[in-house]
């Protein structure tokens, strides 16, 4: 089957970087419960948040690198490169599980807060140590705040005969994703995890999200493009947007939970993030149409210096993910263990976003002197000896 799938103008998208940039610092302080910094995260003012924009973002550039990669040199090619990254991203998640594990099992046997290897989902490592060591490897064991590595690797496991498909076929794809989707809320459709329950990201259900921001960057952007110029569309998303910030604005606000219908407000809460809701995938997609309408590439502010640590954390994407873990369960500790006063939110808050701003800072420097160091280095004649030359 020829290729018919359209690919972006060559360069890269810095609306990608700062929205992952964006995703990275979500994720991080949404993972530190009872923590007045959070509410600057979409999380609270509408049913998506950082975790819908990480996957969808991360379906769009594997799709772009790896896409090109498999158009050029065949499927071969395009496949090994991105089971390679699937290699990588497995030895981050091993790494991150087992240091996770130890510091959880540290600070609470350090500081006798015995509870937080329970509240972490650890304790079963103390029982059946090797079993759950096992099954850590296996992807089915994943400590509380872990969820979201597996998920991407096992998506990125399975995209290269999706990517193959989706390079010729590509509105058909999606359409085959959406029907899994749909089939898997339906049949109730998701991986088993250890010792008990099933994943927290429904594998079956979020692959349409990622298979979503592939489609986008394989010509989707494209056909969508009258959508981004009608006023209906942003009318109505707007209006959209709105209804998603009263209803989940119910949730913590008695005020506002007295004018919302029992069934209305039951229909979306709980937020049914597992199998990734109907409203939640709308209210996702009406953000991305209007982010790209009224951020486009050429835009200023994606020069300036407040969107720059943003956007030097998405280029360092998997390493302040990382950390970042770590750091939102130190910020827990330290937030339960001092008096939770809002100065020290933000101040606890403020020191992890800027430790993950200087690991980008410092990934991108170091990326820069790899760089250089990498360059052949050029030979210069002796002086005073014509014809004969020297290392420089």
């Amino acid at each position: 089957m020829k290729i018919t799938a359209v690919f972006p103008s060559q360069g890269r998208d810095l609306r990608l970087d700062l929205l992952r940039g964006v995703a990275n610092w979500a994720i991080f302080l949404n993972h530190m419960p009872n923590n007045a910094v959070n509410w600057i995260t979409t999380r609270n003012y509408g049913f998506s948040d950082g975790a819908d924009l990480f996957v969808f973002i991360s379906g769009y550039t594997a799709a772009l690198v790896f896409g090109r990669m498999m158009r050029d040199h065949g499927f071969v090619v395009g496949a090994t490169r991105l089971w390679r990254r699937v290699w990588q991203l497995y030895v981050a998640h091993v790494m991150v599980l087992v240091i996770y594990i130890a510091t959880v099992g540290y600070v609470a046997y350090r500081f006798q807060f015995d509870t937080l290897v329970h509240q972490f989902n650890v304790a079963r490592l103390g029982d059946r140590p090797f079993t759950t060591l096992i099954e850590g490897l296996l992807l089915r064991f994943k400590p509380v705040n872990l969820d979201v590595l597996p998920l991407y690797i096992v998506l990125m496991a399975l995209f290269p005969l999706v990517l193959w498909i989706m390079l010729r076929r590509p509105s058909l794809t999606l359409l085959a994703s959406f029907l899994l989707y749909l089939a898997a809320r339906h049949f109730g459709w998701n991986l088993a995890a250890y010792p008990e329950g099933y994943w927290f990201f429904n594998p079956f259900c979020w692959q349409f999200l990622f298979c979503l921001g592939a489609w986008t960057a394989l010509g989707g952007g494209t056909e969508i493009r009258p959508f981004l110029i009608s006023r209906w569309v942003v009318t109505l998303g707007i209006g959209y947007l709105v209804f998603a910030l009263i209803l989940t604005l119910a949730a913590s606000f008695g005020s506002v939970r007295q004018i919302v219908p029992d069934w209305l407000f039951d229909a979306v809460n709980p937020n049914d993030k597992t199998n990734l809701g109907p409203y939640r995938v709308l209210h996702f997609i009406l953000i991305a149409l209007l982010v790209i309408r009224f951020m486009p590439m050429d835009w200023k502010g994606l020069k300036s210096p407040i969107c720059d640590p943003l956007i030097k954390c998405g280029q360092q994407s998997l390493r302040v993910f990382c950390v970042g873990i770590f750091l939102s369960f130190l910020g827990y500790f330290l937030l339960t263990i001092s008096s939770g006063a809002l100065l020290t939110q933000i101040l606890i808050s403020a020191a992890g976003v800027g430790i993950l701003c200087a690991l980008a800072y410092y990934g991108d420097w170091s990326k820069k002197i790899d760089k250089i160091i990498k360059r052949p280095r050029k030979e210069a004649p002796i002086a005073g000896k014509p014809g004969e030359k020297m290392v420089a």
